[in-house]
């Protein structure tokens, strides 16, 4: 079994938005618990109405995604995924970036008081 750390990029199994059906996309590991990640995924255009964050190439340190078009990380749709449902890790964000996705995580906690990130 494969271990994934936060920071990675996966293509997994995710439920994206308020959707109910699992879709296969890219997502952000932001924590790691033995054989569950806690992931946000990453969709290609960004949410109306709830937190995001723009996705550049320059925000990998190895890796990246084989798009062309905008990504954006979807902060406040995290979703758990089982480590053995992982299709393939596609690269590794910087540290620097990860903490800012960090901050936008915990700003849309309940009870953190603001609704937007960048």
């Amino acid at each position: 079994m494969s271990t994934y750390k936060p920071g990675d990029v996966i293509l997994a199994p995710v439920l994206p938005g308020t959707s109910w059906e699992r879709k296969v996309r890219p997502a952000v590991v932001i924590s790691a618990d033995g054989g569950v990640l806690v992931v946000c995924p990453v969709s290609s255009s960004p949410s109306t109405d709830m937190p995001s964050k723009k996705l550049e190439l320059y925000d990998f340190s190895s890796g990246g995604l084989d798009i062309t078009g905008e990504s954006y990380i979807l902060l406040s749709c995290c979703c758990r995924v089982n480590v053995r449902d992982v299709i393939g890790l596609k690269g590794r964000l910087s540290s620097e970036f990860l903490q800012e996705i960090k901050a936008g995580f915990m700003t849309t906690r309940p009870g953190s008081g603001q609704k937007k990130s960048t």
